[in-house]
């Protein structure tokens, strides 16, 4: 069983079940553009993935996607800024997925309420920010750049390294993010399956798992589909992963996750 950590209200690890985090994506260069929200409906659409089931809402203003067009921290910021101002009173708590000391620190003047780095705390600047917040952390595995592990091996290490840095900050809310997905170019789709398959044995760190797989390459090679047809293969893989002990599903349709996790917790005894 891992760790509880506390997000507002939201309680995430330990006897509680998986938790949904829905992507409100403000980023136009998505990779999956279905999911794109502008920021004049940022509000409305929160609301949408609240009722829908969202335990919390992961803002993220800059695609993280491989050789996804890149924009400057300044766009970042404004984008994130003019989201958060209009969340403001959503009712439910908001996560901020950046890497960038900046945007955190702009971002800190609203109502966030966890912190989203795909980085692992790389960037010294960046840890310094997190660290002052005093927000909880999802942290992903990363050496020198987001997600450049290759194997389950170097996952391990990578993840080490990260919580070496964590602790070196004081930074102890954690919630442990391994990395599936094409971060790097070496990186392979089956690398993404390994991970997947040995999903539980990242269970030894005792810190709640994200499970970030929605309707990602790796499912889409096995498919032959593209991302807007990727849901029921992300729910496959999803059930997989809440069997290996996954706390926290970061999805992009909350409704189906929502009801996925609803049954499979039925099915695992708890109301």
């Amino acid at each position: 069983m891992s760790r509880e950590i506390r997000i507002k209200s939201v309680s995430v690890g330990g006897n509680n079940p998986p938790r949904i985090l829905g992507v409100l994506n403000i980023s136009p260069e998505s990779f999956f553009s279905d999911s794109f929200t502008p920021c004049s409906q940022v509000f409305r659409r929160a609301e949408e993935m609240r009722r829908a089931g969202a335990d919390i809402i992961d803002l993220g203003a800059r695609s993280t996607a491989l050789n996804a067009p890149p924009i400057s921290a300044a766009e970042e910021k404004e984008r994130v800024v003019t989201a958060l101002k209009d969340l403001d009173g959503c009712g439910i708590p908001i996560s901020l997925d950046t890497c960038r000391p900046e945007v955190l620190t702009a971002a800190l003047h609203y109502d966030i309420a966890l912190v989203n780095d795909i980085s692992g705390l790389t960037d010294v600047g960046y840890a310094k920010a997190v660290a002052d917040s005093g927000l909880p952390a999802i942290l992903m595995a990363a050496d020198t750049v987001p997600g450049d592990p290759l194997t389950f091996a170097e996952t391990e290490a990578a993840i080490s390294l990260v919580l070496s840095r964590a602790e070196t900050y004081g930074i102890e809310d954690i919630i442990l993010d391994p990395g599936v997905g094409k971060w790097t170019d070496a990186r392979t789709s089956e690398a993404d399956w390994e991970l997947c398959r040995r999903f539980s044995a990242l269970q030894e760190y005792n810190l709640p798992l994200l499970a970030a797989v929605s309707r990602k390459s790796f499912i889409g090679e096995c498919l032959n589909k593209p991302s807007h047809e990727r849901l029921f293969g992300s729910l496959a893989v999803f059930y997989h992963l809440m069997e290996a002990g996954a706390d926290l599903l970061r999805v992009h349709d909350v409704g189906p996750a929502a009801d996925f996790v609803r049954v499979f917790t039925r099915l695992n005894g708890e109301d």
